[in-house]
């Protein structure tokens, strides 16, 4: 089988005005001898001239430096910031500048990813038609979701080695800016969404395919993770590639736990959920860091 593709810290301020020492004038030199004499005229070009002449060039290159640094933050914008933002932005491209390969790869190898810290490979099997999200999600998740908007819809389906086990992998590429996604992120974990059955994210049934038959009711385990350094949701639901309603249905981080009995935990399949999905977002993040690389 082929290998999968490969998989930030997303500054230096720039000065501004008063960053540098500037002192005050000093009152002027006294030339009476401390007893009330008149200052006896200079002649041109003199001492005194070399020293005007020289605090003059001093302040023109420090004007000049400052306002250099002013218009550079102008035009640059603020370094400390534009590393993190062009980041963020890159990222919410990848879905049109980024080859299906490189976002869901044909193979993914997952070491250490099955129960039992067992090692597991997922096989591509289906890419669904980059969409938008009308009739994506089922009608509640939709309505969480909508804050954020839908730029574009990306989802994939894989099986395991052994044909057991279907997994859809889902980008839900979103419209919101950094902010908006950290609200989204704080919702999901302050009211534990991830967890609700009634939020959980549809398969992707591809004809012709062992997932054929994956639909609603054959969800049997799910992860979603709302991402806050880029405009993404990443989410994933597996079940059995035979087909068998599940009537029951846990999320993965439950189906992992010690001690989980359910048969979801059973069979592994909040692994296969929460394994590919953690393997496809830190491939999307690779790909968002290329994406702001420097050409040297």
């Amino acid at each position: 089988m082929p290998a999968p593709g490969p998989v930030p810290p997303w500054s230096t301020p720039v000065p501004g005005p008063g960053a540098g020492p500037f002192a005050p004038f000093a009152e002027p030199e006294r030339h009476d001898g401390g007893y009330g004499e008149p200052d006896r005229p200079r002649r041109f070009g003199g001492r005194g001239r070399s020293r005007i002449l020289a605090a003059t060039v001093c302040l023109v290159l420090g004007a000049g430096l400052v306002s250099g640094a002013v218009a550079g933050s102008w035009l640059a914008g603020d370094p400390a910031r534009g590393g993190a933002r062009g980041a963020f932005a890159a990222a919410g491209d990848l879905w049109h500048s980024v080859p299906v390969d490189r976002l869901f790869p044909p193979t993914v190898q997952g070491r250490g990813a099955g129960p039992g810290g067992a090692d597991r490979t997922w096989t591509r099997i289906a890419v669904a038609p980059d969409t938008g999200c009308a009739g994506a999600f089922d009608p509640l998740l939709r309505k969480v979701l909508d804050p954020a908007g839908c730029a574009r819809l990306l989802r994939a389906t894989y099986t395991d080695a052994t044909q057991s086990h279907v997994t859809t992998v889902g980008l839900l590429f979103t419209k919101a800016d950094a902010a908006a996604m950290t609200s989204l992120a704080r919702r999901f974990e302050k009211e534990g969404l991830e967890r609700r059955g009634d939020l959980m994210p549809l398969p992707y049934a591809a004809k012709g395919t062992v997932a054929a038959g994956f639909g609603p009711s054959q969800r049997a385990s799910w992860t979603v993770s709302v991402l806050t350094d880029a405009p993404v949701v990443v989410y994933a639901v597996s079940g059995w590639a035979d087909g068998r309603a599940v009537d029951d249905p846990r999320p993965a981080a439950e189906a992992m736990a010690s001690g989980a009995t359910t048969a979801p935990a059973q069979a592994g399949l909040g692994h296969e959920a929460r394994g590919l999905a953690d393997r496809i977002e830190r491939s999307l993040r690779k790909n968002a860091a290329s994406a702001t690389e420097q050409p040297s």
